[in-house]
């Protein structure tokens, strides 16, 4: 196998990664608080198959990870009054079997005891780590823009808002959550907004998204053409050698 198959096989692979990115995007574009990733590459220098003369060592582009844009998504009222959106910087915190996540669908309802949960069941937590508990008697819930929630004249709790200075920490474990991959701790995000009766959509754009998937098409396509005639270049030149001897 020479060196421009190796070069081309390995461009597919980033492709066929990029491609994978791409795809999960546009199935996200309508999913609450999602944010839209791109493919991070990086050289590989390797040693080439052979040399005869030529530049070492070769240098691959491979996947080096995945960049995610936490720009706001659009905020649309649903009316539903435990649905709440961030504005700003910051997540909300939810506790799981597993452990701390971090997360911005707001997409909240209370369970059979009351609590303020994830539609996974998971408990919000508020600005000191504990539950929300809500008493369906108590009557209407509302919750203000610093994400403190009351019930007609009595104050419950306060929805907790945390932010990173840092998050590329942030690591994405599926659920629409995210889980603290470092030892650094969030702090409050006191310039976020929380908006009652409206969920943050994804920041995904439809039409940038379909574009990019068929460029990486045709950008997969024209690899493909390169390294068949790469293959008939090397099949026709044995071929010729064979005939001289």
């Amino acid at each position: 196998m020479d060196n421009a198959t190796y070069v081309g096989l390995s461009r597919q692979m980033t492709l066929r990664r990029e491609m994978d990115i791409v795809a999960n995007n546009i199935a996200n574009a309508d999913t609450n608080g999602f944010k839209v990733e791109s493919l991070i590459t990086k050289e590989d220098p390797a040693a080439p198959a052979m040399t005869f003369g030529g530049p070492k060592p070769i240098k691959f582009v491979i996947p080096g990870g995945v960049a995610r844009d936490f720009g706001q998504g659009s905020l649309h009222r649903t009316d539903a009054p435990l649905d709440v959106a961030v504005e700003g910087q910051g997540f909300f915190k939810v506790t799981t079997k597993a452990g701390e996540r971090f997360t911005r669908d707001g997409h909240f309802r209370m369970d059979d005891n009351g609590v303020l949960v994830t539609q996974a069941g998971d408990p919000v937590a508020d600005d000191g780590g504990g539950q929300i508990t809500l008493d369906p008697l108590k009557g209407e819930v509302s919750v203000a823009s610093d994400g403190t929630v009351s019930q007609g004249t009595e104050r419950i709790g306060k929805i907790g808002v945390y932010k990173f200075d840092n998050l590329s920490v942030l690591e994405k474990v599926g659920g629409n959550l995210y889980q603290n991959a470092s030892n650094a701790q969030p702090t409050a995000a006191t310039d976020a907004k929380v908006r009652q009766s409206m969920l943050e959509g994804s920041n995904v754009t439809p039409i940038t998204e379909i574009t990019r998937m068929i460029e990486v098409s045709r950008a997969y396509e024209q690899v493909t053409q390169m390294m068949n005639s790469e293959t008939e270049l090397s099949r026709n030149s044995i071929a010729r050698l064979g005939r001289l001897q």
